[in-house]
């Protein structure tokens, strides 16, 4: 009699975040729907301003997807044709749909590899004198750096745009994810830190002009009804998306704080197979890393691949994923940019080595136990076969 498969141990369990709060969500959406108001709604607006005050920011403005906040907030930044604007090429691709659907120019420029975040000095060699902003991407959970941000910005009289749409509440050196740049913004896609029940998305500044702004092309480029004074669109967060969010919000702090205690004992049970090649990407950030995800890197020193490492721990019912299997410039649907492979290095090997492990808030140790136990037997030399005479 085979024995049974082993229980899977998820990618992402959103279940367990769920499930203590349903019936607060499930009220929350029951309210939008007593009150009627579907778009721009009161539960919009109270979350505009949660989630701006909890980020340390004067204003929030909903919006549609993650993507829509990148290209809306430049263009209400005042980011537009012909202007180009320095992007990581290790980025999710969304990063760059947004300065394309801005009508700016991305120009991209590679990662450190051990934190795979923006290279700054790579950055600068970049800068052009058609160069007007930098959008530093706090991937994984972890902000780059808010200071040396701040200084590149300056020092080159650049917008500082953030893209924080896997960081938040993310902190760093005295700033929260969001409050660094003249503004930012968020994803709401629901396996995020803080995830709707769709797809949505929100920018956050402390700019006036910038928010009024935002409010009116996210809604046709209409400041008052009827009366289109901008090139908008129609990018609002629906109200029931607001409203779930809204009951998920107080919760968030803790669910990040979960996170990041599952991270430091992944780091602690992963240590001794630092020899064998298998290095965590590394957390600059301590307590502020909100990991959004849990990256390994599989290394040339490793005697195995990536893919065969995947392949073991998916057939003992470990979910893996890789964030990202190609950089943005060897998407094809880019290749119009100029860019080809060998351009940046660092983000072309990470692409080749990143194993993302499972990572959501509730996380067992005894879960995390098992995902190691399976990465360290991998190496474990099988027992010679049995001859029998």
């Amino acid at each position: 009699m085979n024995p049974p498969p082993p229980e899977t141990i998820p990618f992402v369990d959103l279940t367990l975040q769920h499930q203590p709060i349903q019936a607060d969500i499930e009220q929350a959406i029951q309210t939008v729907i007593q009150r009627g108001d579907f778009v721009l709604g009161q539960a919009l607006a109270e979350l505009e301003v949660a989630f701006a005050a909890a980020s340390g920011v004067d204003y929030g403005v909903g919006v549609a997807s993650g993507t829509d906040a990148i290209a809306l907030g430049l263009q209400a930044s005042g980011i537009g044709v012909g202007d180009e604007v320095i992007v990581p090429a290790n980025t999710f691709i969304a990063t760059l749909i947004g300065v394309l659907q801005a009508k700016a120019t991305p120009v991209l420029v590679d990662c450190d590899p051990n934190t795979a975040l923006i290279d700054l000095n790579a950055a600068q060699k970049a800068i052009t004198p058609k160069t007007k902003a930098i959008i530093p991407v706090h991937l994984y959970g972890q902000m780059v750096s808010p200071q040396q941000s701040l200084d590149f910005a300056n020092t080159h009289n650049l917008l500082l745009f953030e893209d924080a749409a896997q960081a938040h509440l993310a902190q760093r050196d005295g700033y929260q994810a969001g409050s660094v740049g003249k503004a930012a913004g968020f994803s709401f896609y629901p396996s995020k830190n803080l995830g709707c029940f769709g797809d949505g998305g929100i920018i956050l500044t402390s700019d006036p002009d910038i928010y009024q702004t935002l409010r009116s092309l996210r809604n046709y480029g209409a400041p008052r009804k009827y009366y289109h004074s901008q090139l908008g669109k129609n990018s609002r967060l629906d109200s029931i998306q607001a409203a779930v969010l809204n009951a998920k919000l107080p919760h968030l702090s803790q669910w990040n704080q979960s996170r990041n205690a599952a991270a430091q004992y992944y780091d602690k049970l992963l240590s001794p197979l630092a020899d064998k090649g298998i290095l965590p990407i590394q957390n600059q950030s301590g307590t502020g890393h909100v990991y959004h995800l849990y990256v390994i890197r599989i290394t040339a020193a490793c005697s195995l691949n990536r893919q065969i490492v995947q392949d073991k721990l998916n057939a003992a019912g470990i979910q893996t994923g890789i964030h990202y299997p190609l950089p943005c410039h060897l998407q094809p649907a880019y290749h119009y940019l100029g860019y080809q492979e060998g351009d940046f290095p660092h983000a072309e090997t990470l692409c080749q080595e990143i194993l993302s492990l499972p990572m959501y808030p509730g996380i067992s140790n005894a879960q995390i136990e098992r995902v190691v136990d399976c990465l360290n037997s991998l190496f474990e030399p099988h027992p010679a076969a049995v001859i029998s005479g």
